[in-house]
């Protein structure tokens, strides 16, 4: 229905809101009350003077009455009810009545729109805990060391209850070794809870090198300036607080280093411009600079705002399939920990080394999204004839707010198995928590 033709709903919602009585809102505006009652039910167009005047008489613009909901509001009512009830296709289902109620219920309506953004929330919440709970290895590492510092304080105290004679020597170990093992699990069990209240504050724990170097990243954009001109003092820039260990700021030191070698071969200015006139293609870029698939990946992903043609995401891989670097782009998650979904072109292109690889993939959910990936694996470093090689995968992730999503079958992918609501897969490895339907 047309955002015109809901101006009597408006109207009407607005006149019961403030207890007028139809009678009393026609006299006013001059009109008689049936003419005001097929305004009210959509049956008669209005504008101009006579529009003018109802406004006034209800105490509201004339745009809120022939405009409506903002747009925000519609979107996050289609974006709900795209959950509750998929569409059959771009005006079907409930989605395009979302003007329509939005226009007779506003409250609910800015309420239903409320407990969507907080369900897509929480959703996404469930998915960090569930990658956390089953792979981090400090978690894992901490409950196995309270689990065995109980059940030493459970022997040694078993033995003390137990009523038999016991050496007065005997009895002071077993005291002293509850008494350690009780600080012991004291001490476990604060780190344990500290722990997991930084990972509820911030989303994440942040718990091992690789993650460090990605909060670095992020606090910057993504874009160290410094490694653009001259030469940077690489040492000074990694030392950092968010960057607490030698490991950390290690891996720190050898991605500026590669930053600092891709801003060289691809300046930042000639790189802007050429971004322009050919847009976010890798390999016309990377034929125009005569380097590598892989640095244009890394040089896209690390512009500055400004210059960077939208939201862009990056994943490397190494050969085991292990992720050694993550630049995440909205609604396209990632694991923290472990290997992604084996069905991403990342993969594909670790097969197939040299080989670029080109394809639309579409995430799962009601909300589901479609992007735009490029992959290519490569050898890392110089190769000599007695070297093994040493293969690294590169997967550029661009959404549509980046570039045009070409219409073509899409690649089904995930982020892992267990939060998985795609059936039927052949790659699953686990069952899934969720339930078939998303």
């Amino acid at each position: 229905m047309p955002r015109s033709a809901l101006t009597g709903s408006r109207i009407r919602e607005r006149r019961v809101y403030l207890g007028l009585k139809q009678a009393a809102l026609a006299e006013r505006c001059g009109i008689s009350p049936s003419y005001l009652n097929l305004i009210e039910h959509n049956r008669r167009r209005i504008g101009g003077k006579l529009l003018n005047r109802i406004a006034a008489a209800l105490g509201v613009e004339p745009a809120a009455l022939s405009e409506g909901a903002d747009l925000v509001l519609l979107d996050a009512l289609r974006s709900a009810a795209d959950r509750a009830v998929p569409r059959a296709g771009p005006d079907a289902g409930e989605a395009a009545r979302a003007e329509e109620f939005a226009g007779r219920f506003p409250g609910w309506a800015r309420l239903i729109a409320s407990q969507g953004r907080r369900i897509a929330t929480l959703e996404r919440t469930v998915e960090l805990l569930n990658d956390r709970l089953t792979h981090d290895p400090f978690l894992s590492a901490s409950l196995h060391d309270v689990l065995s510092t109980v059940t030493a304080i459970h022997s040694a105290s078993g033995i003390l209850a137990d009523g038999g004679e016991i050496d007065s020597d005997w009895q002071a170990r077993f005291h002293r070794n509850i008494f350690e093992d009780s600080a012991r699990l004291a001490e476990a069990s604060r780190g344990l809870v500290n722990y997991l209240d930084a990972g509820a504050n911030t989303d994440r724990g942040i718990v091992a090198p690789p993650e460090e170097l990605e909060a670095y990243l992020e606090a910057r954009g993504h874009h160290v300036a410094a490694v653009e001109e001259g030469e940077p003092d690489i040492d000074a820039l990694v030392e950092d607080p968010s960057l607490t260990s030698a490991g950390s700021r290690a891996l720190a030191a050898d991605h500026l280093r590669r930053a600092r070698a891709d801003a060289r071969a691809m300046p930042l200015e000639a790189f802007g411009a050429a971004l322009a006139e050919l847009g976010p293609d890798p390999a016309a870029l990377a034929r125009h600079f005569s380097v590598d698939l892989g640095a244009v990946f890394r040089r896209i992903a690390a512009l500055p705002q400004g210059v960077a043609p939208g939201p862009v995401g990056l994943v490397i891989c190494d050969a085991s399939g292990t992720l050694t670097f993550r630049r995440p782009v909205d609604g396209f998650p990632l694991p923290r920990f472990g290997a992604a979904c084996p069905l991403l072109p990342l993969y594909l292109a670790l097969t197939r080394p040299m080989a670029p690889v080109r394809a639309v993939v579409e995430q799962p959910g009601r909300d589901a999204k479609r992007f735009l990936t490029y992959a290519v694996c490569q050898t890392a470093g110089a190769l000599g004839f007695d070297d093994p090689p040493i293969f690294e995968a590169s997967m550029l992730i661009l959404p549509a707010e980046t570039v045009p999503i070409p219409e073509e079958a899409a690649i089904p992918v995930g982020t892992s198995c267990r939060i998985c609501p795609r059936p039927g897969c052949a790659a699953r490895r686990e069952p899934t928590i969720l339930s078939a339907d998303g």
